[in-house]
């Protein structure tokens, strides 16, 4: 089983997308097992998007990161960063498969919904900066059904 990082951006919150891009998620067999809605400030924002400092968009990006509440999630599946990426589609929605996220919800590069870890390394990162360990659940493989003894 493994596990990724993914954050429903503002963009997508405030245009009331959240249920429909969890729904997308779990119908790939992805499950919860960590969520949360907070408002990133700069310190996790800089350590989050840290391989991007220095870059041109790396201020615009603080900004908009910073500017609302955003929805964080740790999903577990199998393969789940590989199938979180494929079912977001490129980060470029005028890029993006129709039948992705992206490519049929995003507006813009800048605007584009969510955002998911690339990497199982990252996703450990990513997943340490936002949830601690008590926080992430252990999802279980399967569930016995209730027993009721008479």
């Amino acid at each position: 089983m493994e596990r990724t990082l993914v954050m429903i951006n503002h963009d997508g919150l405030q245009r009331g997308l959240a249920g429909e891009v969890i729904s997308r998620l779990e119908s790939r067999g992805l499950k919860i097992v960590a969520m949360k809605m907070l408002q990133m400030d700069e310190a996790k924002a800089t350590r989050h998007y840290e391989p991007h400092v220095g870059k041109p968009f790396f201020e615009g990006l603080m900004k908009f990161i910073t500017s609302s509440p955003l929805r964080a999630m740790v999903l577990q599946g199998e393969n789940a960063v590989e199938t979180t990426r494929n079912t977001m589609g490129t980060t470029n929605p005028l890029d993006a498969s129709p039948g992705t996220i992206r490519g049929d919800l995003a507006t813009d590069i800048g605007r584009n919904l969510v955002h998911g870890s690339d990497s199982p390394d990252t996703a450990k990162k990513e997943i340490e900066i936002f949830f601690s360990p008590e926080e992430v659940l252990d999802y279980p493989r399967s569930v016995e059904p209730w027993v009721t003894e008479s």
